[in-house]
């Protein structure tokens, strides 16, 4: 199989090169500049650098949009304190990216894993290289119920090798100072590997490449992570050859983004288990097979399944059977828990997301400006306080918004409510007759969830034909 073929993200690290001629000239400055936006936060490739209104150049939007990021300034402009954040040597996992860049389901569906040491840097002894590799897996074994033990020979789940130059994965390595290592996500044969350039130079401390802090970071990565703004975090793009290894401890928003993939590690049989506080987020593993699930929201965003629940949502790709679980905070700041309704207008690439007089439009992994509106807006009565469901059809470019037993229907072209609503759902839609908690469309059926129950329905032959589990989309 080509690896142009492997439907997974590639972790790839790159360390900026200290030795850029900085100020050799504003060419290269600006070159710089324009390489470093489209690695990293999506720049297209035609965008033009200058333009006469500076304030709406795509070039200035990015630069502030990184800015916002790293935790510097917004200035807009390329000053001194955010090209040296650019020349520190990084992860080269885009910072900012579409939806579909992230892999389909990127966790372990167990909580023990193996992992074997292929190779050995020439930098360190043996011994050092086995003990930075176990001591960066502890980091994550502290925190979540999963465990690892080392493989001598064989087929591990992580396979970790140091190479250099073309290593037999289509990604080269390009020798000292420039990529450091790579990773792939969870799952079968290559994914879950980690891949270290050997043209660097690994250390014990931070007089070279620290191995253990860049091992650390990359099995976060072959973990399931993705990166993190907060400048403390392990997961920060930015390799920080400052860390005090003598003190080094996960943050707290590290700990918070693998828990919410694996959840917390079990507790001690010497301590009492606290039950948990009604409404609270249990471990995904058995949440998501829960009889009792349900949903706050579903929604399509391009091609799969968003569920929301609480804090978190389950992303589900038909191309897998398994189904990735994340904070929703981790990909979109701004939007709400425990939101009320969601959708998605694929004519428009948009995603629209509720809660209470409030909606919010994201696109991937971007939230759209000018955000959150009102409701009322959209051409709701001043009673309606809140939108229970809503499903956007594809064909008809009709959305439909569920309050109570009511319905409006919002034509997407016209970009207006219609006349002659709300109606009653029960006649519009019969079979339709408890509370909608969230509804999507696909395969030309619209799903409605009520509590833990999913019915399909055919708007065609205007029945319902299937009775389901909420999570019969799980596998469970």
């Amino acid at each position: 199989m080509e690896m142009k073929s492997l439907l997974v993200l590639l972790w790839l690290c790159v360390a900026v090169g200290w030795s850029y001629p900085l100020h050799s000239s504003a060419d290269s400055n600006m070159e710089f500049l324009q390489k470093y936006l489209e690695s990293y936060y999506g720049l297209a490739k035609d965008a033009k650098l200058f333009m006469k209104k500076k304030d709406s150049s795509p070039v200035v939007k990015k630069i502030q949009e990184m800015q916002k990021f790293l935790g510097l300034e917004m200035t807009g402009k390329l000053d001194s304190n955010t090209m040296d954040v650019m020349l520190k040597p990084r992860c080269g996992v885009p910072d900012v990216g579409g939806f579909t860049t992230f892999p389909g389901s990127p966790k372990w569906r167990k909580t023990h894993l193996t992992y074997r040491v292929e190779n050995y840097t020439p930098d360190l002894p043996r011994e050092s290289v086995d003990a930075a590799i176990e001591k960066a897996l502890k980091v994550w074994e502290a925190v979540t119920p999963l465990t690892f033990s080392r493989l001598s020979e064989g087929e591990a789940d992580i396979m970790i090798s140091f190479a250099a130059g073309e290593h037999g994965d289509f990604i080269p390595f390009d020798g000292p100072g420039a990529v450091l290592a790579h990773a792939y996500a969870p799952g079968l044969g290559i994914n879950g590997d980690a891949h270290f350039d050997d043209d660097e130079q690994w250390t014990e401390d931070t007089t070279g490449t620290n191995l253990f802090l860049v091992a650390a970071h990359e099995l976060g990565h072959s973990l399931g992570l993705f990166h993190s703004d907060k400048t403390e975090a392990l997961m920060y793009p930015v390799y920080k050859s400052s860390t005090d290894l003598a003190r080094f401890r996960l943050s707290q928003d590290d700990v918070d983004g693998i828990q919410s993939l694996y959840g917390p590690p079990p507790a001690s049989p010497d301590v009492p288990v606290v039950p948990s506080k009604p409404n609270s987020p249990e471990p995904e593993l058995s949440l998501m097979c829960s009889p009792d699930l349900s949903f706050d929201a579903v929604s399509t965003l391009r091609g799969e399944f968003l569920f929301f629940k609480d804090r978190h949502f389950w992303r589900k790709s038909l191309r897998t059977p398994e189904s990735g679980f994340y904070l929703i905070s981790s990909f979109w700041p701004s939007l709400p828990s425990s939101m009320d309704a969601a959708y998605e207008v694929t004519s428009r690439d948009t995603v629209f997301v509720f809660k209470g007089t409030q909606f919010w439009a994201v696109r991937g992994h971007e939230e759209q400006a000018g955000y959150p509106k009102s409701i009322h807006a959209l051409g709701f009565p001043l009673a309606v306080r809140n939108i229970d469901a809503a499903v956007s059809a594809k064909e008809t470019k009709k959305t439909y918004f569920f309050v109570g037993d009511q319905y409006w229907r919002f034509d997407e072209k016209k970009r207006s409510m219609e006349p002659g609503f709300p109606r009653k759902i029960a006649k519009d839609f019969p079979g339709i007759d408890s509370k909608v908690d969230a509804v999507f469309e696909a395969f030309g059926f619209f799903y409605f969830f009520s509590g833990s129950s999913q019915l399909e329905f055919d708007p065609n032959a205007k029945k319902v034909t299937h009775v389901l589990k909420s999570n019969s989309w799980f596998n469970c």
